[in-house]
């Protein structure tokens, strides 16, 4: 009976001490990582790995003041790494793409498409063809954001009820935008969304789980946004295949998480003509390092979800660095982000030759240059909002910037 009253004891003093630290934390007071060491050193997994991704220093970061040689050795080595990470198979034997439906629009015929990438697979895509063609024509490839489709870029109701989009605002339809603008337009779904989604549409809509898809892939040693881009590219292929588009005149059109697949696909195939990049620049990497403070549930933040996990890819660039190895091809920035970035790339477009091929954009909220902040390192302790706010960028008013495109398109394409 003493031992029951001690071990009583015990637990209730234990549980005094444990409310006490509870009540003593403060989330503000770890937002930044650090050491309570004499030594500086890090006892906490957490700490030591986001030291070592501090002090990651990406191979193929761009360095202002390159020559022209070196401009184009180091445009082969972001091609040779982007290669390398993508992991895309070498898959043969395989039907032809297949023509599988037909209709006629108001000004424009709509065509379904249906590939073949792999054995046992089938993808498809929209083809937006102007009703009376007179020769070849530009071609843009739409890929969408996270929870859009390809119906809703061509401005068609979704596969099922819950996957339909508000598809006639012309914020969200894309790819009809680009027909009505004399361009053939594709639009492709992203992988693990739209009618390549699993069981959404019985249940939960637009908001596709790409994370099983995506451990899927990265426990087989690949990732969504290279099995993505490689579908991209089977359609990209396609595309210049058709005797109706013009092949020294392909753009790729990507809207918040299709401007990852863009990227991908601008790197590695060199007659892609132009570029729509329709979100924020950022410095990934950094993100991920500055976003360090504590959420309501006692969790450090990770900027993104594993669909956008691609293994190595810290260790050889960041986005900016990926957009600058596009020039001098035209590229327009519609949503901003930190001016730091966007002279980074703007360097390297003037070193290509071609400074007037970038078009930079910021969110009207940080138009005004007064308005935007213009830092050259960020701190950390950063929150999700709080890291929005830094670099310029307002959430809703993340749309496709279609009065913006547009006109540019116009002016690159004529």
């Amino acid at each position: 009976m003493m031992i029951m009253k001690r071990l009583l004891f015990l637990v209730s003093v234990c549980s005094l001490c444990m409310v006490g630290n509870s009540q003593n934390y403060q989330p503000e007071e770890h937002a930044v990582v650090k050491s309570d060491r004499g030594d500086g050193r890090l006892l906490s997994t957490y700490a030591i790995v986001h030291e070592m991704l501090k002090n990651t220093h990406p191979q193929y970061a761009y360095c202002s003041g390159m020559s022209a040689q070196e401009f184009t050795q180091w445009q082969n080595g972001v091609r040779t790494a982007m290669v390398e990470i993508m992991k895309f198979p070498e898959i043969k034997g395989q039907p032809s793409p297949v023509c599988v439906k037909t209709e006629k629009k108001e000004g424009y015929i709509l065509e379904k498409w249906e590939f073949y990438p792999f054995p046992k697979s089938v993808s498809t895509f929209l083809v937006l063809k102007p009703i009376h063609l007179k020769g070849a024509v530009p071609g843009v490839l739409c890929i969408p954001g996270s929870g859009r489709t390809k119906e809703g870029l061509a401005g068609e109701p979704g596969i099922c009820d819950k996957l339909t989009e508000d598809y006639n605002n012309p914020q969200v339809s894309m790819a009809l935008n680009m027909v009505k603008e004399g361009y053939v337009a594709v639009a492709v779904d992203n992988a693990a969304a739209g009618e390549a989604s699993d069981l959404e549409c019985y249940d939960k809509g637009w908001n596709y789980d790409y994370d099983v898809v995506s451990r899927f892939l990265l426990e087989l040693g690949w990732s969504w946004l290279g099995y993505t881009s490689y579908l991209d590219m089977q359609v990209l292929n396609w595309v210049k295949s058709q005797s109706y588009i013009r092949k020294d005149r392909i753009v790729i059109s990507g809207f918040s998480l299709g401007t990852e697949p863009m990227m991908v696909l601008g790197v590695l195939d060199k007659d892609i003509y132009a570029f729509v990049y329709n979100d924020f620049l950022c410095q990934t990497q950094e993100r991920a390092v500055v976003m360090t403070k504590p959420d309501k549930e006692n969790r450090r933040p990770f900027p993104n979800s594993i669909r956008h996990l691609i293994p190595g890819y810290w260790r050889y660039f960041n986005f900016p660095d990926v957009v600058a190895s596009l020039a001098p091809r035209p590229i327009i920035f519609t949503e901003g982000g930190l001016d730091r970035d966007f002279r980074l790339v703007q360097s390297a477009y003037a070193a290509s030759g071609k400074p007037e091929n970038a078009e930079f954009h910021h969110y009207p909220k940080f138009a005004d240059k007064a308005v935007r902040k213009d830092v050259e390192r960020l701190d950390e302790g950063l929150d999700s909002k709080t890291y929005f706010e830094t670099v310029n960028v307002d959430p809703p008013s993340h749309y496709f910037k279609n009065e913006l495109v547009i006109p540019w398109l116009r002016k690159v394409l004529k």
